[in-house]
């Protein structure tokens, strides 16, 4: 396999809050997500396609725990919810709260730049189908854990969906039956940490009507809530 160096104009892309502990831009840890990636690259040689980082503020007390990347989302322009459906109800809603500020166009090259808050995937690389296997999940759980060590201050996660939720569990040493999933629900993890769930912000959610914006919003005043308390 020949190594893959991102194309010059990927250097606008803003610093991982946890860049010392971020997985390789050629991460071989698991092969199937390996060999969609090269697929990718030549199909797309323009896009990013790699494992894709943390995103925010290195002093965030809140963590976003997101699934994997999106194909037309970060995969495509490397930056967490950037360029998919998911990323317009996610950073209006972080700009509504005061948990970023700029503008948010779409683009990784914007004026948008998070604040106490920070963006980290249970799975870095983009599934085929958006669905990482179990072993693929496990296998990342070991970034995500060492994004969590470096996130010290971030003592509150909203978890979108239910692999995020059960990575955010495992991490902090909880069994999965202790810890029900649920919009809303919220739960003080062994490790200490608070996570508060949320149906994941996805098209199919949002136009289904299972997530709505008011929904949403109430996670992230939750969340607030609870860092201010």
């Amino acid at each position: 396999m020949v190594p893959h160096s991102p194309a010059s104009r990927f250097a606008h892309l803003p610093p991982s809050p946890v860049a010392d502990v971020e997985p390789p831009h050629d991460c071989p840890l698991c092969p199937r997500l390996v060999a969609f990636r090269e697929g990718l690259r030549a199909e797309h040689p323009a896009w990013w396609n790699a494992p894709v980082r943390a995103f925010g503020d290195p002093d965030a007390r809140i963590a976003v725990v997101g699934l994997a990347p999106g194909m037309n989302g970060a995969n495509r322009t490397g930056r967490p919810f950037t360029g998919d459906f998911a990323g317009i109800l996610l950073y209006r809603t972080l700009l509504k709260f005061g948990l970023a500020e700029g503008v948010y166009e779409e683009r990784a090259d914007d004026s948008l730049r998070l604040k106490g808050v920070a963006i980290v995937n249970a799975v870095r690389c983009l599934p085929p189908q958006n669905k990482p296997t179990p072993e693929e999940i496990s296998t990342c759980r070991s970034y995500y854990s060492l994004a969590l060590d470096r996130l010290r201050h971030a003592r509150i996660l909203v978890a979108l969906g239910q692999i995020a939720h059960q990575s955010a569990v495992r991490t902090a040493g909880g069994r999965l039956a202790d810890y029900k999933f649920g919009h809303l629900a919220e739960h003080v993890l062994p490790d200490g940490r608070v996570l508060i769930d949320s149906y994941h912000c996805s098209r199919y959610n949002q136009n289904t009507g299972r997530l709505t914006a008011e929904m949403f919003e109430r996670v992230f005043a939750r969340a607030l809530e609870v860092r201010d308390a």
